[in-house]
């Protein structure tokens, strides 16, 4: 099996031979569970074809595979977060997204319980009450893989990170999947890993957020431009540049809903 960080990966991403060995029922666009092999190299991977793809008003450019290899280059070229390596290629069902398989550990990252049982050291990001009317609340481990997430979600827009995106590697690493609607240019930051309002930017997070710009400015830039439009590629220096002026992890707007639904 590959690891994600395994230098063999993008080679057997872009070029492993891609066999369907099933689909992942609960996703909302069609999302298929792949054996892949290259010359002795095998794992396993996520394909999501764009045929399969439900067309979003608000999303009218490019596609949502493009927008999750955008992510992975954002993420890959910034140093922020962590996501698994991925590719837009042919498939069994046409050009799609795919992403190597990221085996977890059982530790949950991001959680809804009761306020008595939120492990020490623990974020609280919500207070509410489950169906019965107890108390419960939406907390997330304080954990640097969680937080640079978290950075990366910013700079990227996220609208939509729930809790199941947020994965425990094996390999002790914190990986983020699922970034099909990323990238806007309007803000739309929607996550459940707000557990570090207005707390100050790690200076490591700060010093990658001001190499940024120059980056998208050169090379990263004309990676991100076969995905997404000028606007949106400007966007991403704009909220970088943002949040290194205020140097805080930002609260919610009131314009739009902050936590995705489902949170899961």
């Amino acid at each position: 099996m590959t690891s994600p960080t395994d230098p063999a990966a993008r080679q057997l991403l872009a070029q492993g031979r891609l066999e369907v060995e099933g689909r992942l029922v609960d996703a909302s666009n069609v999302t298929l569970y792949c054996a892949l092999e290259l010359d002795g190299l095998s794992g396993h991977a996520v394909y999501k074809p764009v045929s399969g793809e439900r067309p979003l008003w608000d999303f009218p450019h490019g596609t949502l595979a493009g927008r999750e290899v955008a992510t992975y280059l954002l993420s890959e070229a910034s140093g922020l977060g962590s996501v698994p390596p991925t590719a837009l290629r042919e498939g069994p069902l046409g050009v799609g997204m795919v992403q190597l398989w990221v085996d977890t550990t059982d530790d949950e990252l991001v959680d809804v319980r009761p306020p008595a049982e939120v492990p020490d050291g623990w974020r609280v990001v919500l207070h509410a009450h489950d169906r019965l009317g107890e108390p419960a609340v939406l907390t997330h481990a304080d954990h640097p893989g969680v937080r640079d997430l978290a950075i990366l979600d910013i700079i990227a827009n996220n609208t939509d990170r729930k809790g199941g995106h947020v994965l425990a590697g094996t390999d002790g690493r914190v990986y983020g999947v699922d970034h099909g609607i990323c990238l806007h240019s309007e803000p739309k930051l929607r996550t459940v890993l707000w557990g570090w309002i207005g707390e100050p930017l790690p200076s490591d997070a700060v010093e990658k957020l001001r190499a940024l710009p120059e980056k998208i400015y050169g090379s990263l830039g004309e990676e991100l431009s076969a995905h997404l439009n000028g606007v949106e590629i400007g966007a991403v220096v704009e909220r970088a540049e943002k949040l290194l002026s205020t140097g805080v992890f930002p609260e919610p707007g009131d314009d739009w809903r902050a936590i995705p639904w489902p949170l899961f």
